[in-house]
């Protein structure tokens, strides 16, 4: 049987191949559309992975890791601190009482969702003394089980935004609908980037922060600045850990 250390190191050269696979993929969506591929972001999503796999990621080159629950973020962030060679984004959904722990251990909060957590999110960045960089969610879908702002109320939240001196309002951001066929979402993405170009004097960068393992070509080729990749580099949740 092989031995721990083997199965550890043939994990990680999946990773690596995963890796090369995915940035092969970034390339070759910037390219259709004329964009440069370091002009994209990526997220790796470590959520319920282990620390052995962040490990192995940052071996592979990852230098951005995310997380959408707070408990977690602070676990690893706690275990693996954000460094000159690695930042840790919070991409999750967060309650107004966990703003400490975001603004402590993020680099970046990507699920802007209300303004009443940026009133929180500004005192406890006031209060540590920094400026936290945040991508204003929005539900451009439409589903009911999706938090964020509605498109047509996202030009009047921006300029709300716009008033908190410890918020650096970096972009939008949003999660397109689940769906087999990313075509399907394209018209998502692209309403996200209206609202960008439409709404760019309200915001501090143009960040779109928009496609996960299942569209983030489609929605590089319609500007995606961020892209939050999970499964495709690191593999099913779920799996036994090596």
């Amino acid at each position: 049987m092989q031995n721990r250390q083997t199965q550890l190191s043939e994990h990680a050269a999946t990773i690596e191949q995963r890796l090369r696979a995915v940035h092969e993929r970034i390339v070759l969506a910037c390219q259709r559309v004329g964009r440069r591929a370091d002009e994209v972001t990526l997220i790796a999503v470590t959520k319920t992975f282990p620390l052995d796999v962040v490990a192995m990621g940052l071996e592979a080159g990852l230098q951005d890791f995310g997380e959408n629950r707070v408990q977690e973020l602070m676990d690893k962030a706690q275990a693996m601190p954000g460094s000159a060679t690695h930042r840790w984004h919070m991409i999750g959904h967060l309650q107004r009482n966990k703003a400490r722990a975001v603004v402590t251990h993020a680099a970046t909060f990507h699920a802007l969702d209300s303004l009443r957590l940026a009133a929180a999110l500004d005192q406890r960045s006031a209060e540590a003394g920094r400026v936290l960089p945040c991508f204003v969610q929005v539900n451009v879908s439409g589903e009911g089980s999706k938090f964020g702002f509605a498109p047509a109320e996202a030009p009047s939240a921006l300029a709300r935004l716009a008033a908190y001196a410890n918020l650096r309002i970096c972009g939008l951001m949003t999660l397109a609908a689940p769906t087999r066929d990313p075509e399907t979402v394209r018209p998502q993405f692209r309403l996200l980037r209206t609202l960008l170009d439409r709404n760019v004097d309200l915001l501090a960068e143009k960040g779109l922060s928009m496609g996960m393992s299942g569209d983030f070509e489609v929605a590089i080729e319609e500007g995606a600045t961020h892209v939050r990749l999970g499964s495709v580099i690191f593999g099913p949740r779920g799996a036994p850990a090596p």
